[in-house]
């Protein structure tokens, strides 16, 4: 039942993204069409500026649209280059992250995905993103202060998150929205500074129109952001519940981000990047709820108790450092007294002995040497034991 939940969960939220991302188009469109009201007034009335707008309408839809297509490659050719720049990420191998490589490695493996690069940034914060718009140019980003906090299950969690933003396309997703919204942001910026409106504002006839044509690309503006933060918010739902289907491990998603709350700020990175992490605490407002590119880490957890079945163990203290492994009893570290014997400290050092050489088991004092006894009708020594040899000296008695 758990399962069908989270399917479930999984399948509203790419509905819901793709709901989303065709808004886009829509006020783009929104947009022209309020530039051809500002820009095609008629002093005869409104009837007649709507008339002009539009007739001149796909011109201005489709220059807006190859202002997007061209903004769009660039940012297509230049998106991994300029995000390490912004972010000081570097690139690590096996050899230098061992741990790490091997969970993000088992995860591509288990799902027969091209591993992606792993890059980490020196930075005591706790955070992740990933970034690429392909899933073999794909790549995995952590800091170095998410490692140091989290347990190996809950790295790993972390790591599926990501590794689920890649395989859902979500980094194309975001610099589609971040296109169409810029396009926007842009239009608006330009047509404030132009001097035409101003101009045109004096001619008689045409204060409805440029006031209707001014609302719609505010509305349009307006939208455009709120649509790109839904959006964001939505898919990291979808990647929390992608984490527990790579894992199945819905506990170890829920206490890695138990973990790093109030802990993953990094306001230093801008809104594009900061869009892409694990999680990016907003800013406390009444609106922040529509400008939040992150849900908060509360309703993440509640989304993964009533789709995933995992337990929420509330806020997590830090881990404690491990203590350094006591050296073995045998090894002789950590102490500069001798070993006693199991059998008993014994007497002095044997003669010959070296000062710092190990005793006999059975005390320091030297063993007697055996001394065989006379045979019968024998006179002298004895002779020397078989062991030892033949006498020495003397000869053999003819």
């Amino acid at each position: 039942m758990q399962s069908y939940g989270l399917r479930t969960h999984i399948w509203n939220n790419q509905w819901k993204s793709g709901l989303l991302l065709l808004g886009f188009p829509f006020l783009l469109a929104l947009m022209a069409f309020g530039l051809a009201l500002i820009f095609n007034d008629d002093p005869r009335g409104l009837p007649f500026a709507i008339r002009a707008a539009l007739r001149h309408f796909p011109w201005y839809f489709g220059v807006a649209l190859a202002g997007a297509g061209i903004w769009f490659l660039i940012a297509w050719k230049a998106n991994q280059v300029i995000v390490d720049m912004i972010t000081g990420a570097h690139p690590v191998t096996r050899e230098q992250e061992p741990e790490l490589w091997n969970l993000l490695e088992n995860l591509c493996i288990s799902r027969g995905i091209t591993m992606p690069r792993l890059s980490i940034i020196e930075t005591a914060e706790r955070n992740a993103f990933a970034s690429g718009l392909s899933l073999h140019k794909g790549s995995v980003t952590v800091t170095r202060g998410l490692m140091n906090a989290l347990t190996p299950a809950e790295l790993r969690a972390v790591l599926a998150h990501e590794l689920t933003h890649i395989r859902n396309g979500d980094s194309r997703l975001a610099i589609i929205a971040m296109v169409f919204a810029g396009v926007i942001s842009l239009v608006v910026e330009l047509l404030f500074r132009n001097w035409r409106i101003g101009r045109s504002s004096d001619r008689r006839g045409n204060g409805a129109a440029i006031a209707i044509g001014v609302a719609l690309v505010f509305i349009a503006y307006a939208f455009a952001f709120v649509l790109r933060y839904a959006l964001s918010r939505n898919r990291e739902y979808l990647a929390d519940a992608g984490a527990v289907e790579l894992t199945q491990d819905a506990d170890a998603m829920i206490s890695a981000l138990r973990r790093i709350e109030g802990r993953s700020a990094m306001p230093e990175m801008p809104g594009q990047v900061r869009a892409m992490f694990l999680d990016d605490p907003p800013a406390k407002s009444w609106f922040s709820g529509l400008t939040a590119t992150h849900p908060s880490i509360d309703a993440r957890v509640s989304a993964l108790v009533r789709q995933a079945g995992g337990r929420d163990p509330g806020p997590l203290p830090d881990l404690e450092p491990e203590a350094p492994a006591e050296p073995p009893p045998w090894s002789g570290e950590g102490s500069s007294q001798p070993s006693p014997s199991p059998w008993g400290q014994g007497g002095t050092q044997p003669a010959g002995g070296s000062a710092g050489g190990a005793g006999s088991p059975w005390g320091t004092a030297p063993l007697p040497t055996p001394v065989p006894a006379p045979l019968p009708g024998q006179t002298g020594p004895a002779a020397a034991p078989w062991w030892q040899g033949p006498a020495r000296g003397g000869g053999r008695q003819g």
